[in-house]
């Protein structure tokens, strides 16, 4: 009896050490990643307006069984606070930043809501894509998001800043077929935010790119949704 439970500590144990192990290996390359953004290849992206150097760049996609205004049109007006997943990595940042619980409010389009919590549209396609940005010091236990016109995001270099603009955009690969994706940017205006972002990004990246993922997850499946109801 004793030995069968030695085994299974000896067990659990080796799954921790391994675990911590992995998270060790996860922080320390990101923490050596950070900075090294491969450059994109391609024509020019309405991101590149805005951001053209970055020190991190994130993208994201999926293949899409409908066409791409009907893919545009669920990612913009998805929730992604209906996602128990996304709900559980806000919470999860809340209790790592220590940061005031978040208000609950009526679930709200996409675009609707990082507008109202100081978000601001740079630049848009109709149809297609829409670029949204702010400044920002995320690293801050309470974040605030500071709208700016686009000209002033694209010029802003005051110290102690972090700069993130992101997109989504839905293209055409045929008449009922498209592509969704994400990406976003993000540079700093000096070399002490650059310093508290890289740890800052080290400990949310993974939960950033969850909820990325998730929201391609949430896009595809009401577009496609949509589109069969279209079709009767």
């Amino acid at each position: 009896m004793h030995r069968t439970s030695d085994r299974a500590w000896r067990g659990v144990a080796g799954g921790v050490g391994a675990a911590t192990l992995l998270g060790l290996g996860y922080v320390t390359a990101q923490w050596l990643r950070y900075g090294h953004v491969r450059k994109r290849v391609g024509p020019p992206t309405l991101l590149d307006r805005f951001l053209p150097e970055c020190e991190v760049l994130e993208r994201h996609e999926t293949r899409v069984a409908a066409p791409a205004d009907v893919a545009y049109l669920a990612a913009r007006e998805m929730s992604l606070a209906a996602s128990p997943v996304v709900r559980a990595i806000f919470r999860g940042r809340e209790l790592l930043m220590r940061s005031s619980a978040t208000e609950e409010r009526p679930p709200q389009s996409l675009i609707d809501e990082v507008l109202s919590i100081g978000w601001a549209v740079l630049a848009q396609e109709p149809g297609r894509e829409i670029v949204l940005g702010a400044v920002t010091q995320p690293w801050k236990s309470d974040v605030k998001f500071r709208a700016l016109p686009p000209d002033e995001f694209a010029t802003f270099d005051e110290p102690g800043f972090a700069k993130i603009a992101w997109t989504i955009r839905a293209e055409p690969l045929g008449p009922a077929t498209s592509r969704f994706y994400t990406e976003t940017r993000v540079a700093t205006t000096d070399v002490d935010a650059r310093k508290r972002f890289r740890r800052y990004w080290t400990m949310v990246s993974p939960g950033v790119r969850l909820i990325r993922r998730e929201s391609l997850r949430v896009v595809r499946a009401d577009a496609e949704r949509r589109y069969r109801a279209r079709l009767g």
